[in-house]
């Protein structure tokens, strides 16, 4: 059950995101979960690090940071989309 909360956890912190970043992204639904859930193990490193990341009660700390690591990994994720399909297009014509 676990991995099913990965997912779910990867696709809502992926499109919060997305939401967040402006401008269009050109970054795939699959590519954005993955992006999500990599944020949120980002999150939860540094959460750890910093000795934030079992406290009382909700864990505001710990889901913000976890936000803060999915809005950078989708946006290099989507930096890096971008940047591969424009070499592509270039590369077939």
């Amino acid at each position: 059950m676990g991995w099913l909360w990965a997912v779910i956890v990867g696709l809502v912190l992926g499109l919060v995101a997305k939401a967040i970043i402006p401008g269009k992204q050109t970054l795939p639904l699959w590519l954005t979960v993955i992006c999500g859930m990599v944020g949120s193990l980002l999150g939860n490193a540094v959460s750890t690090w910093l000795g934030v990341n079992d406290t009382k009660g909700f864990d505001w700390t710990r889901h913000v940071l976890q936000l803060v690591g999915a809005v950078v990994i989708v946006a290099i994720g989507d930096a890096l989309w971008a940047a591969r399909r424009r070499r592509r297009s270039t590369t077939t014509v």
